[in-house]
């Protein structure tokens, strides 16, 4: 079977009877920001670890945006994170403009463990932020760290998503993993926590944490691929848990920054043939009904 082109996408999802795909797990930042992420992909950094090309890299903003759209890609998310204090309070700044620039970017933000997180989460929520990014793995923090204890706090309060990266892939940090992240929503057990990259390579330790809260979901974001097969194969054991958790799996691509075309997360979705009322549920569906979008 030929692969999924990308130019192939709009009639997979026009067949299934969807308006098109909704991205959680999409990057726009500062373009300076963007440039030192894409510099350490290129150097193959630690957390890569081998070769990993940007298959999307445009300087230019507009045409990115444009690439993201062309797919069919009708909602998406600006995930963005800091990796020292006295950036989050900025970087909020930036995702607002963004937003009010790219009316079909859920307005994103994020936090640091930093005096004053809380007060600039509230004014982020307040301002019209409908998801955040916590990065464990660059942020290189402890996410049980007293002062992001408020933010949890505030986050499951308002039941506003966050979008986490705590599993230990593609390289495992101090705090990676599902054991301090547990610990967090033992304390909030209200958070509405998107665990990035299926929680990768620890895929059935999240797929517990899915089954033991209702407001934990899973982002399919570059699992399944045959990029990441290589390294941290889903043991396929669990896949009647996919079927069964069907309704708490969002699509996710992690684009522009994927090093191979966007199509090919979808098809590899496809190869796990769960049918078509998953694939719904998780291009479309699961997203729209947790974000209320039309």
């Amino acid at each position: 079977m030929p692969a999924l082109r990308d130019e192939d996408l709009p009639d997979l999802w026009r067949n299934l009877g969807l308006p098109g795909v909704i991205d959680v797990h999409t990057h726009f930042m500062p373009h300076r920001v963007l440039r030192k992420v894409w510099a350490y992909f290129d150097a193959a950094g630690p957390l890569v670890g081998r070769p990993w090309p940007i298959w999307y890299r445009e300087d230019d903003e507009q045409e990115r945006l444009r690439q993201l759209r062309d797919l069919g890609v009708r909602w998406f998310t600006s995930l963005l994170y800091p990796h020292k204090p006295d950036m989050a309070a900025w970087l909020n700044g930036w995702a607002a403009e963004f937003a009010a620039r790219a009316p079909d970017c859920l307005h994103t933000a994020t936090f640091f463990p930093e005096p004053g997180a809380a007060a600039y989460v509230k004014e982020a929520i307040a301002t019209g932020a409908r998801v955040f990014k916590a990065h464990v793995q660059v942020g290189g923090y402890d996410p049980r760290e007293e002062l992001l204890d408020p933010v949890w706090g505030l986050l499951a309060e308002t039941g506003v998503p966050v979008v986490v990266h705590c599993g230990s892939g593609p390289a495992p940090g101090a705090w990676t993993g599902p054991g301090p992240f547990a610990e967090v929503l033992a304390r909030h057990p209200r958070l509405i926590a998107i665990i990035a990259h299926f929680g990768l390579p620890e895929y059935t330790e999240f797929l517990d944490l899915v089954e033991r809260y209702p407001g934990v979901y899973l982002d399919t974001t570059m699992v399944f691929t045959d990029f990441t097969e290589q390294d941290s194969p889903f043991p396929r054991a669990e896949l009647p848990r996919l079927a069964d958790l069907g309704d708490r799996i969002l699509f996710g691509s992690d684009f522009p920054n994927i090093p191979y075309p966007y199509a090919h997360q979808v098809e590899a979705l496809t190869r796990l043939e769960l049918g078509d009322d998953w694939l719904r549920a998780v291009l479309w569906n699961n997203a729209a009904t947790l974000f209320g979008l039309s």
